[in-house]
């Protein structure tokens, strides 16, 4: 009966993390086909650049506190001092960063040197708390509270952009303002929720975060980077068109990170604050589960897209539906990655997390500026889709010799929807 309480618990769980994301999706998909039908394709590509540059910004600016707190969260006398810290680094992380990368955009250094970056640059300061935060209130298991920030941001940016397009005034600067707003929303949300208040030891912690944070950082970056360099090479050696009709095609293919970001979410707990043999568990049945509903997702999103994308999008972006086609096998291998490297953290081998993602990004770096200016946005698909499932399998199979757990018992199986969710291990450590 506790067994079968606890599955019910978590099943309800990843089932309000997929309702929140839904609607996330939904509102994200409202407001893309709103920006695309509004700006076009160029439009779309410029705007695309500004907000992958700050995203990028962002990624550097957290120093991988996100991983320390999980790694440090097994002892729970630490817990209080690093939800603090998570505000404060994320505060001071995330300004130095965007003063640094407005400095960098003023000396020509930047993707684009668009008066629009440094306004989007103001959100780095909050889109790092909101990073750090977010971590916290995953680890607590309050998974409600990501939900409720998720979803505000997501009406931020959707409800103005209604209004501007009623009144006629959309335009790439007013959607960079929606943006920012957007991203400073989540963090604010959970600064009041979580009652976050400094306390004594937290210098300390602070420091050690940092250094263990730096150990981690590069190859963070790296994979960040690997996420979005084919944007920044295609804008590069192409144009703003291009980037808008491939930005597209991975908007809509996002739609099936739902599920899969749904049960890695709700695996968290367990796989951070279990023994090893516990999170390996959590682990398994994480991947077979993200597995199957990514390629079942990912599979029906490309058999619909010749219709979907110039249904919605209209006919400027029916070319679209060609890197959407080369993309998929690449995010459902994306999509696998995260579980993985949640348990990953935990095994201490900075060095190792760190070269996977570097020589994942230089070889996609290579790819892109060898495919990019004979295939255009096909090219970089094509590069990412390679680059993904290298790496997922890399780290699939570090996981499973780490574990001591067979490839084939990382496969779905017939009882995978229910035997993911339906643990052996201590109930906490997945609820």
């Amino acid at each position: 009966m506790f067994r079968s309480s606890h599955v019910n618990s978590s099943l309800s769980k990843v089932a309000q993390t997929m309702a929140s994301r839904v609607l996330r999706l939904l509102l994200a998909t409202v407001t893309g086909l709103l920006i695309a039908r509004s700006l076009q394709p160029e439009g779309r590509g410029t705007y695309a650049i500004i907000a992958t540059t700050a995203g990028m910004a962002m990624v550097i600016g957290h120093f991988s506190v996100e991983q320390t707190q999980m790694s440090l969260w097994e002892e729970p006398k630490r817990r209080h001092r690093l939800s603090a810290n998570g505000l404060l680094l994320g505060l001071a992380l995330g300004t130095a960063t965007a003063l640094v990368a407005m400095t960098l955009t003023f000396l020509g250094v930047m993707p684009t040197t668009s008066p629009l970056l440094y306004l989007a640059l103001l959100a780095v300061p909050f889109g790092v708390m909101t990073t750090n935060l977010r971590s916290i209130a995953l680890l607590r298991s309050e998974v409600g509270l990501a939900n409720r920030a998720t979803v505000a941001a997501a009406l931020t940016q959707c409800l103005p952009l209604l209004f501007l397009i009623a009144t006629g005034n959309v335009t790439v600067t007013s959607v960079v303002v929606c943006w920012t707003i957007s991203m400073a929303v989540p963090s604010l949300i959970f600064i009041r929720a979580l009652s976050l208040r400094p306390l004594r030891g937290g210098g300390r912690l602070a420091c050690r975060q940092l250094a263990l944070g730096s150990r981690y950082h590069v190859g963070v970056v790296a994979f960040h980077l690997l996420l979005t360099v084919d944007i920044l090479l295609l804008h590069a050696l192409d144009s703003a068109t291009a980037v808008g009709l491939y930005t597209v095609a991975v908007t809509v293919l996002e739609l099936a990170r739902i599920p899969a970001e749904a049960i890695t979410q709700v695996a968290l707990p367990g796989q951070a604050a279990g023994t090893m043999s516990d999170a390996a568990e959590v682990t398994a049945r994480t991947i077979r589960l993200s597995l199957l509903l990514s390629a079942a997702f990912v599979g029906m999103l490309a058999a619909l897209s010749p219709t979907l994308i110039p249904l919605l999008y209209g006919q400027a972006y029916a070319g679209s539906v060609a890197p959407l086609l080369v993309l998929a096998p690449g995010m459902i291998a994306l999509f696998l990655m995260r579980p993985v490297e949640q348990y990953l953290v935990r095994l201490g081998r900075p060095i190792s997390m760190t070269a996977i993602p570097a020589c994942a990004v230089a070889a996609n770096v290579l790819l892109n500026v060898a495919l990019i200016p004979q295939w255009g946005a096909v090219g970089a698909a094509l590069s990412s889709t390679v680059t993904y499932v290298l790496m997922a399998a890399l780290e699939i199979s570090w996981f499973a010799r780490s574990a001591g757990i067979p490839m084939s018992a990382l496969l779905p199986h017939p009882a995978t929807m229910r035997s993911a969710l339906d643990p052996q291990v201590e109930p906490e450590s997945i609820s």
